[in-house]
């Protein structure tokens, strides 16, 4: 079967090839999949790179959202489960197959397809544990999502909306800030044409922005901080400008916001169990028809290593998905 290998740490095109390799074992509690959509994500890209802070042994293949359908069952599996559709959270999913824990191998909704599946549970399954669990975001309280045009900001916009709050989405560029509006923020900004905190405390008298959701760090939170409101809460959710921001302690006193942190990873280390409840909750919100994953561009398996290249360049726009089928 075909599979991506990481070799050296570097930029994904430089430092991945396109491998022919042995099939992965089924292990006993576990299944292996016919992989039909995975997920880009930028914690991908920062491995490849060797900047994230899990970092697997080289050689390795990345890839951690993965959808598809059960083509084997180790042993304690239900046998029933072969051709289940499936979205699997696990590793190596850049390839033909991957294998993985069956308990973390989660049955889809005959209405959702696998490009939306592969671009569900990490995006939104960040979001709902930032905006529900993190923020504690009210009904009527005003949501200011920055990067709202990508894989992530899109999934807020949109569980933003379901939670009853008043949405504000940054975006680089009018075509990025119409699909921040199409997504249904209720206002969206250019950051490249507007002042986003200005253009945020005149939509709310002032006030500024209840939740800000901040993907970005660097410049952007720095001036968030101006943008936030009394008793607000600062969620940082990355670093995708690749400047780690330091928050002055002053501030914080001053307007008496709350800097919060949001690593939902190491929370499902803690507590395994939520994975499933996140999902439970997550397909509910898509049969009401409440979130709609934004799916940006379909690649096919050889195109993998430049689409995590474009997920550096923040030029994407939503999700952008490997097909290896296609």
């Amino acid at each position: 079967m075909r599979t991506w290998r990481v070799h050296e740490l570097g930029e994904p095109t430089e430092s991945m090839r396109l491998e022919e390799g042995p099939p992965p074992e089924v292990r006993p509690g576990g299944v292996v999949l016919d992989v039909e959509a995975v997920g880009l994500n930028f914690p991908d890209l920062l491995q490849v790179r060797g900047g994230y802070q899990v970092k697997p042994e080289l050689p390795f293949t990345p890839g951690g959202e993965i959808a598809g359908v059960v083509s084997a069952v180790g042993e304690g599996v239900d046998v029933g489960r072969l051709g289940e559709r499936v979205l699997m959270m696990g590793t190596a999913g850049l390839a033909d197959q991957a294998a993985g824990p069956a308990d973390k191998a989660f049955t889809l909704p005959d209405s959702m397809p696998f490009e939306k599946a592969a671009a569900l549970l990490s995006n939104y399954g960040t979001t709902w544990f930032a905006l529900h669990e993190r923020a504690r975001l009210q009904p009527g309280e005003v949501l200011l999502v920055h990067a709202a045009a990508g894989g992530i900001g899109s999934a807020a916009v949109q569980l933003g909306k379901a939670a009853g709050a008043m949405v504000i989405g940054t975006a680089g560029g009018p075509a990025k800030k119409a699909t921040v509006a199409g997504l249904g923020a209720d206002v969206a900004i250019d950051y490249l044409a507007e002042d986003f905190v200005e253009a945020t405390k005149a939509a709310t008298d002032g006030r500024g922005a209840d939740v800000v959701y901040d993907p970005v760090g660097g410049d952007t939170f720095d001036r968030s901080r101006r943008a936030i409101a009394w008793d607000g809460r600062l969620l940082v959710i990355g670093f995708t400008s690749g400047r780690i921001p330091e928050v002055p302690a002053n501030h914080v006193l001053l307007k008496n916001y709350s800097v919060v942190g949001v690593h939902w990873g190491a929370s499902l280390g803690r507590d395994p169990s939520s994975l499933r409840r996140t999902y439970d909750a997550l397909c509910a919100e898509w049969d009401k028809g409440t979130i709609d994953p934004l799916v940006g561009d379909v690649l096919p398996l050889d195109g993998a290593a430049k689409g995590l290249e474009r997920l550096g360049s923040r030029a994407s726009v939503g999700k952008l998905v490997v097909r290896p089928t296609a």
